[in-house]
């Protein structure tokens, strides 16, 4: 069986708009210009795309699984069901721990194992240092998108998904 390139996306931020608060109604949740077009090129060059996101409210009671499966329903309805698969851990520190969360990588791993990943041919783009973080413990490339983080970073920086596609994807 041979491997898959792959690029993870982290979802608010990247995907879609972030509000600076939880994302959970549909009226809310805004897919970003240039998604489409960017998932249409990484697609063109093989990769698969797999969504891994941090869904902390649902762990604080603020929303619901259900409510995070209709937001990505609706991804996939605007995205042209682009996306092969997305992760999402419910979790957070005030509840419960999980090796889920981002900084930590077992949704990534998860996904590698499914999908049988080349993690040498694989991205992980985020608007977080954790996203970055999650990335670097399995072995996979990072690019950070937009302005959230300040400092030094160790990741290339991109204004958004569709910069990065094209100044350190597909090049």
């Amino acid at each position: 069986m041979s491997l898959h390139k792959c690029i993870f996306l982290d979802r608010d931020g990247v995907l879609n708009k972030e509000r600076g608060e939880y994302t959970f109604k549909l009226n809310d949740f805004l897919v970003l210009d240039g998604v489409k077009q960017s998932l249409e090129i990484l697609k063109k060059h093989g990769y698969l795309l797999i969504v891994v996101t941090n869904q902390a409210g649902i762990a604080k009671g603020i929303y619901s699984k259900e409510d995070v499966l209709s937001c990505h329903a609706l991804l996939q309805a605007k995205v042209g069901d682009l996306i092969d698969d997305i992760y999402f851990c419910p979790h957070h520190p005030v509840t419960t721990e999980s090796l889920l969360r981002k900084p930590d990588s077992l949704m990534l791993e998860k996904a590698i194992a499914k999908w049988n990943l080349d993690i040498s041919e694989s991205f992980m783009i985020g608007d977080s240092i954790r996203d970055i973080e999650a990335a670097k413990k399995i072995g996979v490339k990072g690019i950070l998108i937009g302005e959230k983080e300040k400092g030094e970073l160790t990741a290339p920086r991109a204004d958004s998904l569709l910069d990065a596609v094209h100044n350190y994807i597909i090049t």
